[in-house]
């Protein structure tokens, strides 16, 4: 009796925090392009995100986090294998206030598209290089008015393979033009979620792999840029021999 007593209660419980979730959503304006971070639904988003990782069994282990940059804001570059790349991302380094540059869909996903809206993330077109560089310079603003810093995939998509696909070296430009440092980013076992669940447990290894000081990255072309991020990405990806 008293467990079912318990039982009930988690279930209220749990259903009013997700009513709470949709009418706090439904406050954000989803076409409208927001300018400030707000704390508010940052911390919503990040609550929302350690439920997801306990749903989802998610087993995060970190490397070198003390190359993190001590202060100030950086953009963030990494590898990309899966839709839970940025979720993993932005909730382990969640006291840097990511704002990741994502795809338009992504923004129409139930609650969490509204949420991420509101925290400043943002839809690029990679197919309008007008549009595409409207967004980098929009991205470069947010960091110079220390609103977020900023995360990209320079693949620009999924890699179904493992392997790094060809870089759009603009997304470089975001660093040069605000004038921060870039944060050099790995992610494994992240392809693995999907057919783990919800039977087997996910280990996800996230490696901050180096930070470029601004000096590297305003005296260099995106192309260089480019080159040395694929180079420190491929030194770990490659040995991928043994299971993390």
């Amino acid at each position: 009796m008293i467990f079912l007593k318990i039982l009930c209660v988690l279930i209220g419980i749990i259903l009013c925090y997700i009513l709470f979730l949709i009418v706090s959503s439904l406050f954000i304006n989803p076409n409208m392009e927001y300018e400030i971070n707000s704390r508010f639904y940052r911390f919503l988003l990040n609550s929302a995100t350690a439920i997801a990782f306990v749903a989802t069994r998610l087993k995060v282990h970190t490397i070198g986090m003390e190359h993190l940059p001590k202060e100030g804001r950086f953009l963030l570059v990494c590898n990309h294998r899966s839709k839970f790349d940025p979720i993993i991302t932005w909730y382990i380094l969640r006291k840097y206030d990511l704002a990741f540059i994502s795809k338009a869909e992504n923004f129409n996903v139930p609650i969490f598209g509204r949420f991420i809206r509101k925290c400043c993330f943002m839809a690029i077109d990679r197919e309008n290089p007008k549009k595409a560089m409207e967004t980098i310079q929009r991205a470069a603003k947010l960091i110079e008015r220390d609103e977020v810093s900023i995360g990209v995939y320079p693949e620009g998509t999924r890699s179904k393979t493992t392997e790094l696909l060809p870089f759009h070296n603009g997304v470089f430009k975001i660093a040069q033009k605000a004038k921060v440092p870039i944060v050099i980013v790995a992610i494994q076992g992240t392809e693995q979620i999907k057919s783990n669940y919800p039977l087997h447990r996910s280990h996800i290894q996230l490696s901050i792999l180096e930070t470029l000081p601004t000096d590297y990255v305003t005296s260099h072309k995106t192309a260089e840029i480019g080159e040395y991020v694929r180079l420190k990405m491929n030194e770990v990806l490659q040995q991928e021999e043994e299971p993390i």
